[in-house]
């Protein structure tokens, strides 16, 4: 019995009723790291792995969740949404919060879940349960919202109820996704378009470091912190000409004005900043090589961004680094970065699928030698978003 099947029958026999299947994915992003905060573009694309559930409507006001794989359960009302001693409860309840500041929900929601997306991987599990949860509302109870509106709503639970800052990326890739297609998404304005992601002979494969440093949380309020203060300094500066009323982010900076205001003055600022602006740029060019079939030269562009990663931003780790450097050697890749916010976490990587078994047991084999630690490594497809499934 595979997942979704299983989901079902233990609805079934919670319930006594045949439920709605839905299947919401994770997401890897293939370039354009700690852009989003930035006002600048991401590269993102739903996966294979991905968060099943199984739901359906009530007829009364109450809530019955069940967390298959954490074999846990949550009951509760809609007419008293408060945070749950459970955490895992709290990404369901804030999409209902959400969704019920604008409209009264007729009925309850019960809801038997499980997934396949690696706990800890940074595929973001957590999107995938909230992109689930509004879907399945808007489907079970005829809302009429479209999908950015519910991958906005998603971010806003996420932001005022489970309390992460989280940019729009994760819900939005996850919502958005398309089979075969990256998604280019400009995190200022929300415009978005899909690019053909040909992997006929290729494969995206995760490689899990299996670290996650304490630095991560205050590293990234630092980076933000660096970031808005170089454009400040730049601000200030071009005010002096007239012509600063259009910078409002990294977005709006060149790298002439990093030049000009910060390489000599500020060489920390500078570092942080000309990597953002220059990431935006790989991303862009590196969606002209996909629109134009070349792969390779896509791949190029990952490790541009891990070099900028790791040495002007700062964000890496050695484990990282290893792994990056192991793959950068192996001749069946054609890319690589760490992926993600920093500091561990997983490596995205663009691997010849001839060489996936010899990659796979280099890696294997190279990071113990060389790390003392284990690796886990996942092979992902890129599917469609957020959607209904037939058992």
């Amino acid at each position: 019995m595979n997942l979704p099947e299983s989901l079902s029958a233990q609805f079934v026999q919670r319930f006594g009723e045949q439920p709605t299947l839905l299947k919401s994915p994770g997401r890897v992003n293939l370039i354009g790291e700690h852009t989003d905060y930035n006002g600048g573009f991401v590269l993102p694309a739903a996966i294979d792995k991905g968060i099943y559930m199984a739901v359906g409507p009530r007829s009364d006001r109450q809530l019955h969740f069940t967390a298959a794989d954490l074999n846990s359960t949550y009951t509760g009302s809609l007419d008293q949404v408060k945070p749950a001693s459970k955490g895992w409860a709290n990404y369901l309840l804030g999409v209902i919060e959400q969704v019920q500041r604008d409209q009264q929900l007729p009925g309850g929601l019960n809801v038997v879940f499980g997934g396949t997306i690696p706990i800890g991987s940074g595929l973001s599990s957590s999107a995938a349960l909230e992109n689930g949860v509004i879907f399945a509302l808007n489907h079970l109870y005829k809302l009429g919202m479209e999908r950015v509106p519910m991958a906005l709503l998603s971010q806003r639970a996420e932001n005022q109820f489970v309390g992460v800052q989280c940019g729009i990326m994760d819900q939005f890739a996850s919502m958005m996704g398309r089979a075969g297609n990256v998604i280019k998404l400009d995190c200022r304005s929300l415009e978005y378009a899909y690019a053909p992601l040909n992997m006929t002979g290729f494969r995206i494969v995760l490689c899990d470091s299996r670290v996650k440093h304490s630095l991560a949380s205050s590293e990234y309020n630092t980076r933000r912190e660096e970031c808005e203060a170089g454009v400040a300094i730049i601000r200030t500066n071009e005010a002096d000409s007239g012509s600063s009323d259009h910078i409002r982010s990294l977005r709006d900076v060149t790298m002439p004005m990093l030049d000009t205001y910060l390489r000599d003055q500020n060489p920390l600022l500078y570092r942080r900043c000309a990597y953002v602006v220059q990431e935006n740029q790989r991303l862009l060019d590196g969606v002209a090589d996909l629109e134009a079939g070349d792969i390779a030269a896509f791949g190029q562009r990952m490790y541009g961004s891990h070099e900028g990663l790791s040495h002007w931003y700062e964000v890496s780790c050695p484990e990282l680094d290893v792994l990056e450097d192991i793959a950068r050697n192996h001749p069946g890749v054609l890319g690589a970065r760490m992926m993600g916010g920093g500091f561990g976490g997983c490596t995205i990587n663009l691997v010849r699928e001839e060489a996936l078994a010899d990659f796979e047991d280099t890696i294997r084999q190279q990071y113990l030698a060389r790390t003392g630690k284990e690796t886990l490594i996942y092979s992902t497809v890129i599917e469609d978003g957020t959607h209904l499934i037939e058992v």
